[in-house]
């Protein structure tokens, strides 16, 4: 019973830096302190770039090149700071010190009018790698720019990124023809070894 104090304790804790976030009227501030990418309230991604992005920033975290992402599709995702809307260089080292508490790694913001990149108190010469990435319209385009991006960071430090999601999938389709093929052949195969006897006992009938 002694660990259900400890564990309201954590949630409490928990719930009490989600709170804390909001107050700041930053989303993003509070989404990335556990999770690795933020998407847009209002814009709907499609769910395979929302899984290939997220699972792009894994990966590259599991390589040793952390990032976090933002996407900031219209000023309602930037909360009560809305002063930073069209701004994501000024925007990403905003939500840097934010979330500064909890991660200090890497983050990436990709707006509809430009992409942000900074990390706290670092220099961040792979930023040069972003020159001349124009942001697809749509929140789609948001996505696949900072799918981009981020495989664009991290290949500056020799690091080839895989999105899980981009796996090609079994074509099920084709699978159900082949099964179907075979099944057939089978047929056929115990057809052809069957007639001779048929044929035989008709005429020795």
């Amino acid at each position: 019973m002694a660990r259900y104090p400890a564990a309201l304790v954590v949630g409490v804790l928990a719930l009490g830096l989600a709170a804390g976030a909001r107050a700041d009227g930053d989303p993003a501030s509070d989404y990335l302190l556990s999770q690795k990418v933020f998407l847009p309230f209002d814009a709907p991604i499609s769910a395979t770039l929302s899984e290939q992005l997220t699972s792009l920033a894994t990966d590259a975290a599991r390589q040793g090149y952390p990032v976090r992402v933002a996407l900031i599709a219209s000023p309602t995702d930037l909360g009560s700071v809305t002063a930073l809307w069209g701004k994501p260089q000024q925007y990403s080292r905003f939500l840097g010190s934010e979330v500064a508490f909890v991660y200090r790694g890497r983050l990436l913001i990709v707006m509809p009018k430009g992409i942000g990149f900074s990390w706290l108190r670092h220099s961040t010469p792979e930023r040069r790698a972003l020159a001349g990435l124009q942001v697809q319209p749509g929140a789609n385009g948001l996505a696949r720019t900072a799918i981009t991006a981020v495989r664009r960071l991290a290949a500056t430090r020799g690091i080839r990124l895989q999105a899980a999601a981009e796996a090609a999938p079994v074509k099920k389709g084709g699978l159900d023809w082949l099964l179907v093929g075979l099944v057939i052949a089978g047929v056929a195969v115990v057809l052809a070894a069957a007639l001779p006897i048929v044929l035989l006992r008709k005429r020795g009938g």
